[in-house]
């Protein structure tokens, strides 16, 4: 039930701080979740106006180029949009019925964010100089995400009806989020590379925290906020003073209005924007200093050159070894992360509940990472990862607990203000034991990536990380009907574990009621086999911190 990895596949996909840094395919840093944080230098200025002393908490350096943070901050809300509502549409669909199977298809739509490394050095390399490297993908791709959303206002509802019988069109709605979700995956690696000559040298680590709070703030418009406005119970109670059986805005609005702001802006940014118009910081920097500041910009690495990088790391074998084990190391959390919240709007948990429960774990959020980073700076980051992982492998059998206990504590208005405080505090240790292992393996990424080509090292490790997450949480949800197992009550007893046996149980007056779970059956084994991973493999994982450095080291291609 947590936001990366959980009730979730909500498919927030976000960046380390520092991810400014790095080779060409620096700008592709994916992670599970973000630390928030940013240390910045507030500076104190010389002090000689009044009104420089007026605003001490804008650093000199930033006074200048506060228009392209604030630019930068704006395109990362943008691109949170879409991920938003791709995370808000698994729970109104669970509201209308739908199987498990169907919830596995549309987990596809978080895949491209997992994937992007494989299309980042195309981005990276071709261009129209004269239009822009990085406004040549941000222009055409924000249009287009413009034009999906306007088409989506007008189908979607439909497609959520879908024809009365079979319910949603999901496969539909898969495409078409899933071109949505690639499109700002595409719009996040264009705008991650024009960060870094966007900015100037001493203000580009301001980058990350754009993206982290931007994203944030874009998911939370896009999925919090949007799950509340549309929801009649939430409008009636705490907005409106006349009820309504519907709410304040439909999802074809919400879809019409940010198509009409995405358009609006690309134009803006297209005509108004120059790539190369950042001010020139210092007026007594040297010469040589702003030379060599204009040719970093025009660096670039040859698209070829980018893949060899990429498989001579995957070759090593310390780094292959290493890939395996992230690939495999969240299968025991996949039935707790993927199938919980799901489960919770079947039993009847109001969706705009459910999501609001993550307003209040932003300030936990924003301090774990940094009360757990000085347990992870040491040289041996991953034993807080092999410590942690048995606590959140039992929290997957307390979330199973809490699915079952749900039904029995349903009054007629609702559910009572002590169960969503169980929720919560359930949910707030839940995020201790992630955050752990997140930064713990952001630690370790960061100890073994050569420094040669340490962005496309750093990418190559979070995309393994987030593959990690994405595939155990597909093949969960597509489990959950194989393993329910449902009879038949009525005249004639029998199974229903069929279509064509639910229909005639139903023709001969019966009713097909659940007599087993598949989501406590995978929840069990989930945690079975996680528990053998760290018996056998969480040991060979923590071993890899005794390798010598040169284990990690890549040689250099030709």
């Amino acid at each position: 039930m947590d936001s990366p990895d959980s009730v979730r596949h909500n498919g927030r996909l976000r960046k380390p701080a520092g991810s400014a840094e790095g080779g060409p395919a620096r700008s592709n840093l994916e992670t599970e979740e973000t630390t928030l944080l940013h240390d910045t230098d507030s500076g104190s200025g010389s002090g000689s106006e009044a009104v420089e002393d007026a605003l001490p908490v804008l650093p000199p350096s930033l006074k200048g180029e506060l228009g392209n943070v604030l630019l930068l901050f704006f395109l990362y809300v943008l691109q949170g949009i879409p991920l938003g509502l791709a995370g808000s549409i698994p729970l109104i669909m669970q509201s209308k019925k739908v199987s498990y199977k169907d919830q596995a298809y549309f987990s596809l739509v978080f895949w491209p964010f997992s994937l992007k490394l494989l299309w980042a050095p195309l981005v990276d390399a071709m261009y129209v100089q004269r239009f822009g490297r990085r406004k040549s993908w941000l222009v055409p791709t924000q249009y287009l995400l413009g034009l999906f959303m306007l088409y989506l206002s007008s189908t979607v509802e439909s497609l959520l009806e879908g024809d009365g019988r079979h319910g949603p069109d999901v496969f539909a709605i898969t495409a078409l989020f899933f071109t949505l979700s690639f499109l700002a995956a595409t719009q996040d690696i264009a705008v991650d590379g024009w960060a870094l000559t966007m900015l100037s040298r001493e203000n580009v680590g301001y980058a990350s925290t754009c993206n982290s709070v931007g994203q944030t703030a874009g998911y939370f418009l896009g999925n919090v906020l949007f799950l509340a406005l549309e929801s009649p119970d939430f409008c009636n109670k705490y907005l409106r003073q006349e009820p309504s059986d519907a709410g304040i805005v439909t999802l074809s609005d919400f879809l019409f209005f940010w198509a009409a702001v995405f358009m609006v802006t690309t134009t803006l940014v297209a005509v108004l924007k120059r790539e190369d118009g950042r001010p020139q910081r210092g007026r007594g920097q040297p010469e040589e200093a702003r030379g060599e500041r204009r040719r970093s910009q025009e660096e670039t690495q040859g698209v070829r050159e980018t893949y060899r990088q990429l498989l001579s790391i995957v070759k090593m074998p310390s780094v292959f070894t290493f890939c395996c084990l992230l690939l495999t190391a969240k299968v025991g959390f996949s039935a707790a992360d993927a199938v919980t919240g799901l489960k919770l709007v079947e039993a009847g948990v109001p969706k705009e509940q459910l999501a609001l429960l993550a307003v209040p774990m932003v300030p936990l959020q924003i301090l774990l990472p940094l009360v757990i980073s000085k347990y992870t700076a040491g040289p041996r980051p991953l034993d807080v990862f092999y410590r942690a992982f048995p606590f959140r492998l039992l929290m997957g059998l307390v979330y199973a607990l809490l699915v079952w206990w749900t039904p029995s504590v349903k009054q007629e208005g609702g559910f009572p203000v002590y169960y969503y405080a169980v929720v919560l505090l359930i949910y707030a240790i839940h995020q201790v034991a992630l955050y752990s292992m997140y930064v713990a393996t952001m630690a370790f990424h960061a100890k073994v990536s050569d420094p040669v080509i340490g962005g496309t090292y750093m990418t190559l490790l979070n995309t393994v990380t987030n593959l990690g997450g994405n595939w155990p949480s597909t093949l969960a949800l597509w489990l959950v009907d194989p393993l329910t197992t449902m009879e038949c009550q009525g005249p004639n007893a029998g199974s229903c574990g069929s279509p064509t046996e639910a229909e005639r149980c139903v023709q001969e007056g019966g009713v097909c009621v659940t007599s087993l779970d598949g989501y406590y059956v995978e929840s069990v084994v989930c945690v079975a086999l996680g528990l053998c991973w760290w018996l056998w493999l969480g040991k060979k994982m923590r071993g890899l911190q005794d390798q010598s450095p040169s284990a990690w080291k890549c040689r250099k291609t030709q």
